[in-house]
């Protein structure tokens, strides 16, 4: 029985780009959760944090992946805090498969930086609170059924270790 995909990982860990490769080859949804709140809020993350709070954002991303869980097997991704949201990830478990993708922070802010739209990494020292991040997410992160490695890797070559991980692993 095919299973949800969930790809979660730091802001630049190559979720938006893997998972809209990846739900292209096995011709599933995409569901990209930032965008689905950006859409129903008609304002951009960025100001939804800066006019609602984290808080507020981190209550909507919860409602959407679940609703994103009930509706069509479908690949998701939640922005790079949601797995470290209390329970989020035990409730996803049973009914999708996890992968972290796993960067370094130096990575991850390299490939983040050129959106400048992450709230979580406005402001002086990118470098340095992408390192808080992944220090305080680690836990949640290691949570996945799998971990991907992407420091070295292509989006392609992500998104052909994601195929492998879903077909033997996803039901897929």
């Amino acid at each position: 029985m095919k299973r949800h995909l969930i790809l979660i990982g730091l802001p630049g860990s190559g979720k938006t780009a893997a998972g809209k490769m990846l739900a292209e080859k096995l011709q599933a949804p995409f569901v990209d959760i930032d965008a689905v709140i950006a859409r129903k809020e008609g304002k951009p993350v960025l100001m939804i944090f800066a006019e609602q709070g984290e808080n507020a954002f981190r209550a909507m991303e919860q409602r959407e992946v679940a609703a994103a869980l009930d509706g069509e097997v479908a690949v998701i991704a939640p922005g790079g805090g949601w797995a470290a949201q209390p329970g989020v990830m035990e409730a996803a478990r049973g009914r999708a498969f996890i992968v972290y993708l796993k960067a370094r922070a130096e990575t991850a802010t390299k490939r983040a930086a050129p959106e400048g739209n992450r709230p979580t990494l406005l402001g002086e020292d990118p470098l340095g609170r992408m390192r808080t991040l992944l220090h305080d997410r680690e836990g949640a992160y290691k949570l996945a059924h799998a971990t991907v490695e992407t420091d070295r890797l292509t989006a392609e070559q992500v998104t052909a270790e994601l195929v492998r991980l879903a077909q033997m692993q996803a039901g897929w």
